[in-house]
């Protein structure tokens, strides 16, 4: 039953009744073990089924909500303040707010921890939503209040809608929600998630391409920022660069390149989270010393120098919020963020490690395709920049020598939730 089929399928007051009873009759019998043999095998939804097996996993109580503990004032402050998506509201509040004012609906942002950071809309629906817990600094996360729209967009990493009895908890039962992920359109790193929310009978079967349009839009409006952030960053940098004789860069405060002199520019520098002043070990440029630039840094690189390269590799993918890994060398250790597709690529190649995969082993490890080798290499070009020194090839495999470690989540089935690769639906089976 996709999402497109339950939008055709609710269209009066009769209807929405009729699929609230269905939807309740299969997630009982799913609950207790019990759907029939001669179930269409799309019920539940896959991405509803695989959501109920969390939650169930996780231990939320499918009768009855949990208590929330809301964020502080401070700290809800705190994470508006740090949030991108604080640029975006405009963006936002245009697509969406009017139509879930107009429609008894809410409109609910998130970050990517699931917390909410802003909610509005419908006065009457928010009191509705109060009752729920589902307020300001909620926790909306699949492992506290079961399925549901922002909970399971977050692990899915696609848009979602949740309809009456498709949410795990029954309390949850009267309500529609239609979620999109918002993903920092340089990197892919997930930012987050915005949703509308509201009685199931003001459901529209148009909701969820809205949002996901929407969410489309409010990532441009990042993309567009960014542009202009570097082009401010390369006016002011341009004259400093002119006049350096030996190699150096200007990167903004997440590294992406507003200038160069004397090297092949780069995509992208990796940096400390929080970089300092002074003398420092880059994986791709060994030491380098930085200075505060408006808007960014000056690297300059230090002269050409035989170094150890890296001992140790970490491949963390334990947690549910994404994956990272961290580089140990002779000058220290270094984490960089990984995007979805990088993270099932590392995970492979830790499994393979240290005899490795070919391009066509890695595409049918990915897409259950051999002959997606073009993507896969692409990919690899991209990873081997930011990982110098780690990744070898023919085949592709971490460097020998590299003590790799990988730390794996608790329970299987929460291994990269949102991957769909075949070779990590495979492990979450154990």
């Amino acid at each position: 039953m996709k999402d497109t089929a339950i939008g055709s399928a609710v269209r009066s007051a009769q209807d929405i009744r009729e699929t609230a009873r269905r939807l309740a009759s299969i997630r009982e019998a799913a609950l207790a073990g019990e759907l029939p043999p001669d179930a269409p095998p799309d019920v539940p939804r896959p991405v509803i089924g695989e959501s109920w097996l969390r939650a169930m996993g996780s231990g939320v109580d499918p009768e009855r909500d949990r208590v929330q503990q809301l964020l502080s004032m401070a700290e809800l402050e705190q994470r508006r303040h740090n949030s991108q998506l604080t640029t975006v509201l405009p963006v936002l509040h245009d697509g969406l707010l009017a139509a879930a004012d107009a429609a008894q609906q809410i409109m609910v942002v998130t970050d990517a921890e699931g917390r909410v950071l802003w909610r509005e809309g419908s006065a009457p629906v928010r009191r509705m939503a109060d009752r729920l817990g589902f307020d300001k600094g909620a926790d909306w996360t699949e492992g506290v209040v079961g399925t549901n729209a922002i909970g399971t967009a977050l692990v899915a990493r696609r848009p979602v809608l949740v309809h009456s009895a498709e949410h795990f908890v029954r309390t949850h039962h009267q309500w529609t929600c239609a979620a999109a992920p918002l993903h920092d359109p340089r990197d892919g790193r997930l930012l987050g998630t915005v949703d509308i929310s509201g009685p199931a009978h003001s459901f529209h079967p148009t909701t969820l391409s809205l949002v996901s349009a929407v969410a489309r839009l409010a990532e441009g409006e990042l993309r567009t920022r960014h542009h202009a952030s570097l082009e401010r960053l390369r006016s002011t940098a341009a004259p400093i660069l002119a006049r350096i004789g030996g190699r150096a860069l200007a990167v903004d405060p997440n590294g992406w390149i507003a200038g160069v002199t004397g090297i092949t520019p780069p995509d992208r520098v990796a940096l400390p989270r929080s970089p300092q002043a002074g003398p420092l070990w880059l994986p791709r440029h060994g030491m380098c010393t930085l200075e505060p630039l408006p808007g960014g840094w000056l690297i300059r690189i230090g002269r050409e120098e035989p170094a150890a390269g890296p001992s140790r590799v970490l491949l963390d993918v334990s947690g549910r919020d994404g994956a990272t890994v961290t580089v140990t060398g002779p000058a220290g250790a270094w984490s960089h963020e990984l995007s979805p597709r990088h993270a099932e690529l590392l995970f492979v190649l830790a499994t393979q490690h240290p005899q490795g995969r070919s391009a066509a082993e890695l595409a049918q490890d990915l897409f259950g395709d051999r002959g997606r080798t073009v993507t896969v290499r692409a990919e690899l070009s991209r990873l081997r920049r930011h990982l110098a020194g780690v990744l070898a090839h023919r085949p592709y495999r971490f460097a020998d020598g590299l003590e790799v470690e990988l730390r794996l989540p608790s329970r299987p089935v929460e291994l990269l939730p949102h991957s769909s690769a075949p070779a990590v639906t495979a492990a979450r089976r154990g």
